[in-house]
């Protein structure tokens, strides 16, 4: 396969994640107990939690539209590198919480924010490579 083949699944796989993101974000300030439920760390009405729900969203929803609405490459590696940023605490976060969360909560947040610091890696070694 050619590098040109590779870059093209990066940049697509990195283009599905921030809309991943986005699409994430929405759900998270429109409806934060859902979406607290939904990922089993919950239910039930609490303000507090709610409002750090949605600040997460207005996160993803910046860190997504920002990769993509970026018109050049460099806006795109910068995106890439706050979202590896992010994901890589987002990781250490799931891993510090373990004891006070079911093991499906923490290897479902651990798994994802994982492939996303994952990919985040890849793109900026890539950047740094090229």
């Amino acid at each position: 396969m050619k590098e040109t083949d590779e870059r093209d699944k990066l940049d697509g796989m990195m283009t599905n994640m921030a809309r991943g993101r986005v699409a994430l974000g929405v759900a998270a300030i429109a409806a934060p107990g859902l979406t607290v439920k939904a990922m089993g760390m919950g239910g039930g009405t609490d303000t507090g939690r709610d409002y750090l729900v949605r600040a997460f969203g207005a996160r993803e929803i910046a860190l997504g539209a920002g990769y993509l609405l970026s018109r050049d490459d460099s806006g795109r590696r910068l995106f890439a590198r706050l979202g590896l940023a992010v994901d890589t605490l987002d990781l250490v976060s799931g891993l510090k919480t373990r004891s006070g969360l079911p093991l499906w909560v923490t290897a479902g947040a651990v798994g994802i924010a994982g492939s996303a610091a994952g990919l985040g890696a890849a793109k900026v070694v890539r950047d740094i490579m090229s």
